[in-house]
């Protein structure tokens, strides 16, 4: 099918657009009343999520009502550890937990390379339905967790500021750590694999504790994984946001992925020169700046795209839209990132 906007595609294709084209992390998600009146209607997150007429109504409402040019499939990372046989509660306000985790080669026998077509089926039917949906209008974008940040969760059991437990492991027990980074690889290539066969258009890995590592710790616990990834997905181009990783931009530019996701603490100039032209960059407004006086979020959505001009750029926050602000806000960096890029 034929998609009417394409401005993200054409963009990480390398050809001419008429603006910039822009979409936000979490968009589909508590900012929006529409979202909450569906979500009040099952028992919470895990079941709205495994319910695949249901994920789709809430990935097509940020085009409806915000008008994004993309829309990103509402699913979870930690998806893959349940398919894996790590299952996961999320609890109200504090996050996802595990009963069990894996700390030992004898937790590491529970676990299976998980099969998306059965254990993962209800993403890949929310996708096909949301394509349907979509009819064309604007593509749709599947995502994962980069094995690093899966494996923090298994390991720790819970979101942590330190990950002491996952981080401890790599010091204590670096070739376990290895074996289950790489079950963990090879399930998310072949949960990603099935996502564009189902009908995403591109993908974004997601590293969402990339920085809590040292960089020599990085480039093997997480990197490499990561660039076995991009290595694996060709059949749709590939977003990297690592966030926290600033360390490692040079290396992010040698991985064979189109796109760099940047977080708000990254200086945009610095990562432009190491990057060089050879990925199209995604970011980074601060998502703190949509609590602004409207002419203030003016203002800092037009520097962070005075700031892009010379590469290619796909804008977005630096991380999630957070939950706790208006939509209106979320309409107005939208609609300035389209006014700005169609008078200059």
């Amino acid at each position: 099918m034929q998609i009417k906007n394409d401005l993200l595609l054409r963009v990480i294709r390398g050809e001419k657009v008429e603006r910039t084209p822009v979409w936000l992390m979490r968009q589909a998600g508590r900012i929006l009343p529409e979202y909450r009146a569906v979500r009040e209607s099952v028992s919470g997150f895990i079941e709205l999520a495994q319910t695949p007429e249901l994920a789709a109504e809430v990935t097509i409402q940020p085009v409806d009502l915000l008008g994004v040019d993309a829309a990103i499939i509402f699913s979870d990372i930690l998806v893959v550890p349940e398919a894996m046989g790590l299952p996961y509660r999320m609890i109200e306000k504090k996050g996802p937990w595990f009963p069990g985790t894996i700390g030992s080669t004898k937790d590491l026998k529970r676990l299976q390379i998980a099969d998306p077509g059965e254990s993962l089926n209800y993403v890949l039917e929310a996708i096909r339905l949301t394509k349907k949906g979509l009819n064309g209008r604007v593509p749709l974008i599947g995502f994962a967790g980069a094995p690093w940040t899966i494996f923090a969760y298994m390991v720790e059991g819970s979101g942590s500021k330190t990950f002491s437990k996952a981080r401890a492991m790599l010091y204590q027990n670096p070739e376990l750590a290895h074996q289950l980074l790489e079950m963990i690889t090879k399930t998310t290539i072949k949960y990603l694999k099935a996502q564009i066969e189902a009908g995403a258009n591109l993908i974004q890995v997601f590293d969402s504790w990339a920085g809590i590592l040292p960089p020599y710790q990085y480039r093997e616990f997480s990197m490499k994984y990561i660039k076995r990834i991009c290595e694996a997905i060709t059949e749709a181009p590939v977003t990297v946001f690592a966030k926290g990783a600033y360390f490692a931009m040079e290396d992010i530019k040698d991985l064979p992925c189109e796109v760099v996701g940047l977080d708000w603490n990254m200086d945009i100039a610095t990562v432009s020169k190491q990057m060089n032209g050879a990925k199209v960059l995604q970011g980074n407004l601060d998502p703190a700046a949509l609590y602004a006086e409207d002419d203030v979020l003016v203002a800092q959505t037009k520097k962070m795209l005075d700031q892009f001009k010379g590469d290619k750029h796909i804008a977005n926050l630096g991380h999630g839209v957070y939950p706790d602000i208006s939509p209106e806000k979320v309409k107005l960096f939208i609609q300035t990132v389209k006014d700005y890029t169609r008078v200059t």
